[in-house]
């Protein structure tokens, strides 16, 4: 039977974005000078303010004013560089409340005295791909993010004059019975604008020089939805429209809900919390397995306990898409692959200061950025099974 399914993105503009890269901007600041590091920094943005707060236990001499200079730097990536914004950069009120990590919690994830490290929480993580994409992304997802991207880019290189950083798109996918992509049915993108720049002239150029430049013309039809600005008007925007808040996009960040999801969000939490480490393997694990050509689809859950090393479970569906059977799969995974936290982070080199390329359009999918769980370089230990 064939089916609909539709994902969202965010631009980095986006106040919930903007508060992630705040937070995965410190993270970096942090594992620079300390690679050792333990954070769970949150951001959250009302009107004209930052709230910057959290655990940081560093060796690392951080102070209130290294944060909000880079917090700053953040925010005028994201694009607050104009007052007229009200938000912007330089005149917005910080708000700083860093505190040291729970001893108790300490206790259970620090190598010490002969115990290895544990996982920094108990929870599920779930990695997922697809062949839909190059990427291993699913279709609807890899396409809302490509919109995003380009929402930017016009706007950041003058092709398109008078948007805002603000902005959201959506993509739906017709599906056929055998789970292949046929058709775009609808694209939903709104964009901030000026004041003075009408509803029509925001249409024109996204029909122009957004839409088109990422979405392929043979999935285009006759049938095919715009909704471009569907409220008629984005003058308001960014956290002046709407309150931003670390971790509030976790699906953004992965697979646009063609996945499972375990909760736990990423941005400005060091790897040993496995809500970020072990999300990043098991996309690593889902995309060798469908990258070395033994299965079109696959889910993976990895699940922990606070301060044990090892996964209480693994589990694998692979949809019946599979040469063969999923608990060969997970047989293969256990005998090749160490899951304990510490050995993940050294395996894909979580300890460097990587995590502000991760924050925008996604989690997974980035070609273009040396990403190591991303990588496609242990697909022969899975074709030597068929």
């Amino acid at each position: 039977m064939s089916y609909i399914f539709s994902s969202e993105s965010v631009s980095k503009g986006h106040p919930d974005k903007v508060s992630d890269y705040i937070a995965d901007a410190l993270l970096d600041l942090v594992l620079s000078h300390d690679p050792k590091s333990r954070c769970a920094i949150e951001v959250a943005l009302a009107h004209t303010s930052v709230y910057i707060f959290g655990e940081v236990s560093t060796d690392f001499k951080l102070t209130n004013d290294m944060i909000i200079q880079t917090a700053k730097e953040a925010i005028k990536f994201c694009g607050y560089t104009d007052k007229k914004l009200v938000f912007e950069a330089e005149t917005a009120k910080y708000h700083i409340n860093i505190n040291k990590q729970s001893r108790d919690i300490a206790l259970g994830v620090d190598e010490a005295f002969g115990k290895e490290q544990g996982a920094g929480d108990q929870g599920i993580m779930f990695g997922y791909a697809k062949d839909d994409t190059k990427q291993l992304l699913p279709l609807p997802i890899f396409l809302a993010h490509e919109l995003t991207k380009r929402l930017a880019e016009v706007r950041e290189k003058g092709i398109v004059l008078g948007l805002g950083p603000d902005g959201k798109s959506q993509v739906s996918v017709l599906y056929d019975e055998n789970h292949h992509p046929v058709e775009v049915t609808a694209i939903v993108l709104s964009t901030q604008h000026d004041e003075d720049k009408t509803l029509d002239s925001v249409k024109k150029d996204m029909m122009a020089h957004v839409i088109p430049a990422v979405i392929p013309a043979h999935l285009i039809t006759k049938n095919t939805q715009y909704y471009i600005n569907p409220t008629g008007r984005f003058v308001i925007g960014g956290p002046v429209g709407d309150s931003g808040l670390t971790g509030r996009k976790i699906i953004v960040d992965t697979y646009g809900g063609y996945a499972r999801h375990g909760g736990g969000a990423f941005s400005g939490k060091d790897a040993s919390k496995v809500d970020r480490s072990a999300s990043y393997m098991a996309r690593y694990l889902a995309k060798q397995i469908v990258g070395s050509g033994i299965a079109k689809t696959c889910e993976i859950q990895l699940a922990y306990a606070i301060g044990v090393a090892k996964p209480v479970s693994i589990y694998i569906n692979t949809f019946n898409t599979s040469k063969v059977s999923d608990e060969t799969l997970i047989n293969v995974i256990q005998s090749n692959f160490d899951l304990r936290p510490k050995a993940i982070i050294e395996y894909l080199g979580l300890t460097k200061p990587i995590f502000k390329q991760t924050t925008h359009n996604g989690h997974f999918g980035k070609l273009d950025v040396n990403l190591c769980w991303e990588k496609l370089d242990k697909i022969a230990i899975f074709k030597q099974l068929v």
